[in-house]
């Protein structure tokens, strides 16, 4: 059985089932989740004027986290950026040893390594009160996630091109 990576692990802890998917392929789940670094920050940095009760705002971000892919109905169209790089990100879960995928995974260690770098000074900033190194590590960070996202467009397009892997959860129509 192959090891857990931290895309695994990521959609265990979110609870990602199939029908959470498809609505995580609307694309007001994957614009809006675009959110969640920013507030995140705010929520943090809110310690400085609520002390303690910053935990408040901390925690309504992680459940905006956990609420944002279930909240929205699932998309009358995929035709879109968003949604197709969400759909191609549930295809990478699912089949990223596949051979016909292979191409794809230095560039998404490499864009994982850049967000882990701009997560990691994000952090840093939040942990200091640096608010340069915090705004570093979020335009880094989110730019790792939007180059992601287009990388999983490419595997979805692959994969609708050559017909090469079997249909799963991942790449059926959403709207049915």
């Amino acid at each position: 059985m192959a090891t857990k990576d931290t895309f695994d692990r990521t959609e265990a802890m979110m609870g990602m089932t199939p029908e959470i998917w498809a609505r995580h392929a609307n694309p007001w789940s994957g614009w809006t989740r675009l959110t969640i670094l920013p507030l995140f920050a705010l929520a943090v940095w809110s310690r400085v004027w609520l002390g303690w009760g910053a935990l408040v705002p901390v925690v309504l971000v992680l459940i905006w986290t956990w609420l944002n892919p279930r909240i929205f109905p699932r998309p009358k169209r995929t035709d879109n950026w968003m949604s197709r790089g969400v759909q191609g990100e549930q295809i990478w879960l699912r089949h990223k040893t596949a051979p016909e995928l292979s191409h794809h995974l230095a560039v998404v260690r490499q864009i994982t390594l850049l967000s882990a770098a701009g997560a990691l000074a994000y952090l840093v900033g939040l942990i200091l009160l640096w608010p340069g190194l915090t705004l570093t590590g979020l335009c880094i960070a989110s730019l790792g996630k939007l180059w992601m996202l287009d990388r999983m467009v490419w595997v979805l397009a692959d994969v609708q091109h050559s017909g090469s892997l079997a249909h799963d959860d991942a790449d059926q129509d959403v709207t049915g």
